[in-house]
């Protein structure tokens, strides 16, 4: 069996990683190593979750230059000697660490420098002096162009997962950070597809790059030890299917993924209400809200991890046995990352894809470019029987381990405190007779007739005018006051009348 040593990788290294329990190389590393050594350019293509992270990062490390070697002094002090671009921050992170790890005995320093936190604490470790620095395009410009960050002396450019940069967009920045770096650099592409635009990107920048591919083809790029169960649900019955299955004999840490944040936020809320240790992941959260929630899931100290794609882009966590995919992928590619999360470094994994009614024209292209056996989704609730079978979720099995929570009516509404508690017989009644003016003054049958002189007050001259509106054309509306202070009644026929006033022929009463 072939080892690390085997493969001429330096014993500091190698310890490093045996205390980790890493000692056997993937298929991925043990391709990519002896060619990346030599200081060769390549380009590796590997399905998700082999461990393409070593095999560039193992060559990046030897090939640096560590603080305690002699020749160091000779290297311009503090200038970044390597540089791995990234197109997330959760990749990024997930990069440093891994370099770190393996790193830990030479003394390299290693910096990750992404956007959605603050520009002072990276500014002041580049001031300081760093030697291999991991990044997303964004914000490694954005240093770029305050002079802070100077890549003009790398010896090695790494561009990890560069079909999701093509995807997200970030294909004019990295070219513009590949100009920024030296012509004779080693460079190395990873990338588990190879579209035209990245195959261009390599003519363009690379230098006679090896290809080096640990699969047949893309259409094997799906984990072999992953099981693939694909289901037609109602979205309503989705999250009681969730919870059933995190009662399965085999579930541990599951990662949910949503076309949307909303549906993201909505689904954790509702996984949470149910009893289950859930966070949400999406680009509306602060930076430092997600490495919370990732560091969480990292530590067993969360269960459920809901993400979007963008957010959930180069997640690498151990013991992940589920991989749910909330709303169908858009597309191919989409599904073969989402399952990858499931499944790594020869682990088995259980994907499971909910299927809309609306998606299945969807789902059956993604089956047709995979060549998978499931074109005809099969239509699942949370009490199907195969369901249970498939998931291995004992009989009687309900999607929540608490109870709910008792809705709790509140007192404070408008309405209650209008007095809706009290009994209606209690309330003071209100009268409705147009006894007393606007004002506050009585009424008084011949009060306020056209000959008096008496003072009108603000609210009675009010009353007059809005009744000499309403009353416009009525019987009695121009004899003078009297009529305008009575009360009134309507006929059957819907027109007004003053009390007392001369009926019509038409419609009296008597």
């Amino acid at each position: 069996m072939t080892t690390f040593r085997d493969l001429g990788v330096q014993p500091q290294i190698c310890d490093a990683l045996e205390r980790a329990g890493i000692t056997v190389p993937f298929a991925i590393q043990e391709m990519t190593l002896s060619v990346a050594l030599m200081g060769t350019d390549l380009i590796g293509q590997a399905r998700t979750g082999t461990g393409k992270t070593l095999a560039f990062g193992i060559p990046l490390l030897q090939r640096s230059v560590a603080p305690t070697d002699p020749d160091y002094a000779e290297l311009p002090q503090g200038k970044p000697q390597a540089l791995v671009v990234a197109p997330t921050r959760e990749l990024a992170l997930q990069v440093s660490n891994d370099l770190k790890l393996a790193g830990a005995d030479r003394g390299l320093r290693v910096l990750t420098i992404y956007g959605g936190v603050p520009y002072e604490g990276q500014l002041e470790a580049l001031e300081s002096g760093v030697d291999v620095v991991v990044g997303t395009p964004g914000r490694l410009i954005d240093l770029a162009n305050r002079r802070a960050l100077d890549v003009s002396h790398v010896h090695a450019l790494v561009l990890d997962e560069a079909d999701e940069m093509l995807d997200l967009g970030f294909l004019p920045d990295v070219e513009r950070i590949l100009k920024m770096t030296p012509e004779t650099r080693q460079t190395m592409l990873f990338s588990a597809t190879m579209p035209a635009a990245i195959v261009a990107l390599a003519r363009t920048h690379m230098r006679h790059p090896m290809n080096i591919r640990a699969e047949s083809s893309y259409e094997n790029a799906t984990v072999p030890a992953t099981a693939q169960f694909i289901y037609q649900a109602h979205d309503l019955d989705k999250p009681e299917i969730i919870g059933r299955v995190l009662q399965a004999e085999d579930a541990d840490k599951m990662i949910v993924f949503t076309r949307t944040k909303r549906a993201a936020q909505r689904v954790a809320d509702d996984l949470a209400e149910r009893g289950f240790n859930a966070s949400s992941l999406h680009g509306d959260m602060t930076q430092v809200a997600r490495e919370k929630a990732l560091a969480k899931f990292r530590e067993n100290k969360l269960r459920v991890l809901v993400a979007t794609d963008v957010a959930a882009r180069g997640i690498d966590v151990a013991g992940v046995s589920h991989v749910v995919n909330y709303s169908c992928p858009e597309d191919d590619k989409t599904y073969v990352h989402r399952i990858g999360r499931t499944g790594r470094a020869g682990a088995t994994g259980t994907a499971i894809t909910f299927v809309d009614w609306a998606d299945i024209h969807r789902w059956k292209m993604i089956n047709k470019a995979l060549d998978l056996p499931f074109e005809e989704p099969q239509e699942t609730y949370s009490t199907s029987e195969h369901l249970y079978h498939d998931q291995g979720i004992a009989p009687g099995t309900k999607g929540r381990i608490v109870d709910p929570a008792p809705v709790e009516r509140s007192g404070s509404s408008d309405r209650g405190e209008r007095g809706a508690d009290r009994p209606r017989a209690d309330r003071p009644r209100r009268d409705r007779s147009r006894s007393r003016t606007r004002g506050g003054q009585t009424v008084q049958a011949g009060a306020g007739s056209a000959d008096t002189d008496a003072p009108v007050t603000a609210g009675e001259a009010q009353e007059r005018t809005a009744s000499e509106v309403s009353g416009s054309g009525s019987a009695g509306s121009g004899e003078g006051g009297a009529s305008r202070n009575r009360r009134r009644r309507r006929r059957k026929s819907g027109a007004s009348s003053g009390a007392g006033a001369p009926a019509s022929s038409e419609g009296s009463e008597g």
